[in-house]
């Protein structure tokens, strides 16, 4: 394994057929893992990059003709939540437990080359920790770069998504990162003054609406100045190690009508219920 191409000897970055390899003794819910690890849909090219750069921008789930109705969606359920599930930062409006807010979403978090990467990066079974609408608010400041979490001694923890609502540009705070930072030992506040300015490695993952960020959770990043007039939309996605617990419990927030509606891939993605049939990922 050593020799892969893939392999690092501190972060293992596994190949589809490595993970295969689960023990037998596993549950019905982790076939669902094993099934994923045979998927082909994240092509060389981004597994390479997620590998050397940390983050790699590709096509989301949601067709052309499916965008529009998303986008209305999207700013009807900002409108509609709950106070307990609104937060307001400093440059950012989030709105949580978007699992729950309507089947415009359900393909999200089971966007299938997404979930390779949770399989390559993480490297074990994983689960879905949060997913949120995220509006980055006019005229606003750089976001501090920072890591979502440093790696550990078993290699890296999460891999997150950003689904562009808006067109993510230079200018209106498209999210920046430093490549290859997910290899480092130190964070930005270790060697940054002021991790808000620039990094003269920094790159903008830009993109029109309807594209995905996959990263590497431990790859420096922040949102970079929001400098027009319009707010910038996202609706962000974090998996993590199955076993780890979450900030918010998603199991237990769980509707009856989303249950109903949802897949048994997206059962198993949100550690609810029983997959059924791990024979059928798309149904």
């Amino acid at each position: 394994m050593a020799g892969h191409p893939w392999f690092h000897s501190r972060h293992p970055f596994l190949a589809a057929s490595d993970v295969r390899r689960w023990p037998e003794t596993h549950t019905r819910m982790d076939d669902w893992f094993n099934l994923i690890s045979a998927g082909r849909e994240l092509s060389a090219s981004a597994i390479q990059e997620l590998h050397d750069v940390g983050f790699v921008v590709i096509p989301g789930p949601v067709p052309l003709g499916g965008l529009a109705q998303l986008v209305k969606a999207y700013d009807s359920s900002v409108e509609a939540a709950d106070s307990d599930d609104v937060g307001h930062g400093s440059s950012t409006t989030r709105v949580h437990d978007f699992v729950n807010r309507g089947p415009e979403f359900d393909g999200l978090y089971i966007h299938q080359p997404v979930l390779e990467a949770c399989l390559r990066i993480i490297g074990q079974p994983f689960r879905l920790s949060n997913m949120l609408a995220r509006t980055l608010r006019p005229r606003t400041q750089a976001q501090a770069l920072h890591v979502d979490f440093k790696p550990d001694a078993a290699g890296w923890t999460m891999v997150g998504f950003i689904f562009m609502v808006d067109d993510f540009r230079s200018d209106n705070g498209a999210t920046r990162f430093v490549p290859g930072s997910h290899e480092w030992s130190t964070v930005p506040g270790d060697c940054m003054s002021d991790p808000t300015a620039d990094y003269d490695r920094q790159v903008q993952a830009c993109g029109p609406v309807g594209s995905l960020v996959v990263y590497n959770g431990s790859v420096w990043h922040g949102h970079a100045a929001n400098s027009t007039d319009m707010p910038r939309r996202s609706i962000q996605g974090a998996y993590i190690r199955r076993e780890a617990q979450s900030g918010i419990d998603l199991p237990a927030r769980m509707r009856p009508e989303t249950l109903a509606r949802i897949s048994p891939l997206a059962k198993y993605v949100l550690a609810v219920g029983a997959a059924s049939d791990p024979t059928i990922i798309s149904s």
